[in-house]
């Protein structure tokens, strides 16, 4: 079976190298590299033909900067593979991570996606899950909805894009996908190795990328539990401070006793006093201490 890997490039010239390099060195027999140009102003353009003349299992789009969703899309629709990954190119994937995902689902064909780790971010058990309700709340999806740490089956994207023009894409995206799968298996094999980017959108964003974040949540249609809740609720809490947009996520009774920590301190607060008084405590707290962003 042919897995397609596709690899958006803008503005990457440091890593562009290490990141082709470590999906190269993947010992997967049957395989397309899939390079989007998404405009980089820079060498990128250069770089990409190159690897292209080197490698024949390289392709490579040139095309007008349309962002990430844009850049993945694009390699969506000339994909081959009857399973289909991403990799971003500041990132990189450790060596003999594609080819035992693949022979798993070779053997088990059931499988729809398959999620591994992710080196500090992101450790995962050999599990099947046939219910996405209970992946979702039980496994906590809904905190690494990220496209790149999963190998799927190529026919869900059949009629699946990313939105263009939203950040926080994947949170729009992957709720669509998990309504088109019928089992995810993760596993603790294997290691994609994320690098944080001071600049990107998850250290930067601002009110109106939050707003996105949240918006994306509430429309997934994806089941709620108390945790997922408290963590919408950090986000609004944000949103509102940053923006002063009225609050849009529905008010919850919480079941606080089966929580600790920090978790059960919110619940009462929310139980008790609400969500607009816990948003305004939020916003008196970070007066003397930076929050961290989503």
């Amino acid at each position: 079976m042919k897995l397609s890997v596709i690899i958006p490039v803008y503005c990457v010239e440091q890593t562009l190298n290490k990141c082709i390099e470590s999906v190269l060195q993947q010992d997967v027999k049957d395989m397309e590299i899939i390079l989007v140009d998404d405009g980089s102003p820079d060498n990128c353009p250069q770089f990409c033909d190159e690897w292209a003349r080197k490698d024949s299992r390289i392709t490579v789009i040139h095309k007008q900067n349309g962002g990430l969703s844009d850049a993945r899309n694009a390699g969506i629709d000339i994909a081959t593979g009857e399973y289909i990954t991403f990799v971003d190119s500041d990132d990189y994937v450790e060596e003999n991570t594609y080819l035992p995902i693949i022979e798993i689902m070779e053997r088990h064909p059931q499988y729809d996606i398959v999620e591994y780790p992710i080196e500090e971010r992101l450790v995962l058990k050999d599990r099947i899950y046939r219910d996405m309700n209970d992946y979702w709340l039980g496994c906590k999806g809904y905190l690494h909805t990220y496209a790149w740490n999963k190998i799927y089956k190529r026919m869900l994207f059949d009629r699946i894009r990313y939105p263009k023009d939203k950040v926080f894409e994947d949170v729009y995206t992957t709720p669509l996908i998990l309504k088109s799968a019928n089992t995810i298996f993760t596993t603790g094999m294997g290691c994609y190795h994320y690098s944080a980017n001071p600049q990107g959108i998850t250290s930067t964003a601002d009110g109106a990328a939050l707003a996105m974040l949240l918006e994306a949540h509430l429309q997934s249609g994806m089941p709620m539990d108390d945790e997922y809740y408290l963590h919408l609720a950090n986000i609004q809490s944000d949103v509102w401070e940053l923006t002063g947009q009225p609050i849009i996520l529905p008010r919850r009774n919480l079941s606080y006793r089966s929580l600790r920590g920090k978790k059960k301190l919110k619940a009462l607060i929310l139980n008790i006093l609400g969500l607009n008084s816990l948003c305004r405590i939020n916003k008196i707290i970070h007066i003397f201490k930076k929050p961290s962003r989503w």
